[in-house]
């Protein structure tokens, strides 16, 4: 079964694939900055730092934000919609960037969905699951030549028969290749070709709260002077038994 994904890229650097193969820290200052930005009706509660490869298919709750020079990356529940072309420009472009990429896939459903816009622009966007075509707009990238073409086929069980209207491809294994070719890896299994492990690719996470939900702080307790604390085991070893 493949990765669950739920990701958008805000993108300025020209070769975002060896940006991202060096990259191993992230801005935690620009990502809350970030977070508060998007989300400014909710209470972002840092929750620590961890690989992408395990934070791109997030749970309504939380957020992932990667801040890396010249590239940007969200990782939202929100980001999965059928038709990729009415996410909102607040979302496509907050940050002005040249390119933006989004790519989104749910292994329950083999729903796979990616889009990508030029400076605001939306050029490309497709989403589908294996019988249903959701949203098919703008030209076809060179890359997505051998997919249209039937060179990668959906593989059905032995005894499962095609629907007729199956794509001759797997919607999620399409989105992913998309990644690769835009930001150099995968989710979904080992590394291919020029591909690299995106594990070392850190994100910071936030869990998302209604305003005054959100966890309070544990009041300190006041600490007993060292003194105090053995007078008082003294006075308890040296107290009286109760008389029955």
């Amino acid at each position: 079964m493949g990765a669950k994904a739920s990701t958008i890229w805000y993108i300025d650097a020209p070769d975002p694939i060896s940006l991202l193969r060096e990259t191993t820290s992230s801005d935690w200052e620009a990502a809350t900055a970030l977070v508060g930005r998007l989300f400014p009706d909710n209470i972002a509660v840092p929750k620590g730092e961890g690989p992408i490869t395990r934070s791109a298919g997030v749970s309504p709750d939380e957020v992932f934000i990667g801040c890396y020079p010249g590239a940007t990356v969200i990782c939202g529940n929100n980001l999965s919609i059928a038709k990729p072309s009415l996410i909102p420009e607040f979302w496509t472009r907050p940050l002005a960037s040249e390119r933006t990429y989004l790519v989104a896939t749910d292994p329950t459903t083999a729903w796979g969905a990616f889009a990508y816009w030029e400076r605001g622009t939306l050029r490309r966007s497709f989403s589908a699951t294996p019988i249903y075509i959701y949203e098919d707009v703008g030209l076809p990238l060179v890359w997505e030549r051998p997919f249209w073409a039937g060179e990668r086929p959906l593989i059905y069980p032995p005894d499962v028969m095609p629907d007729p209207q199956s794509l001759p491809f797997h919607p999620q294994e399409f989105a992913e290749t998309a990644n690769a070719e835009w930001l150099g890896f995968r989710y979904t299994g080992v590394p291919r070709g020029d591909e690299f492990d995106a594990g070392s690719l850190p994100v910071c996470g936030f869990t998302m709260y209604e305003p005054g939900q959100q966890p309070q702080p544990r009041a300190m307790e006041p600490q007993s002077a060292p003194e105090e604390k053995k007078f008082m085991r003294w006075l308890r070893r040296k107290s009286p038994e109760p008389q029955s």
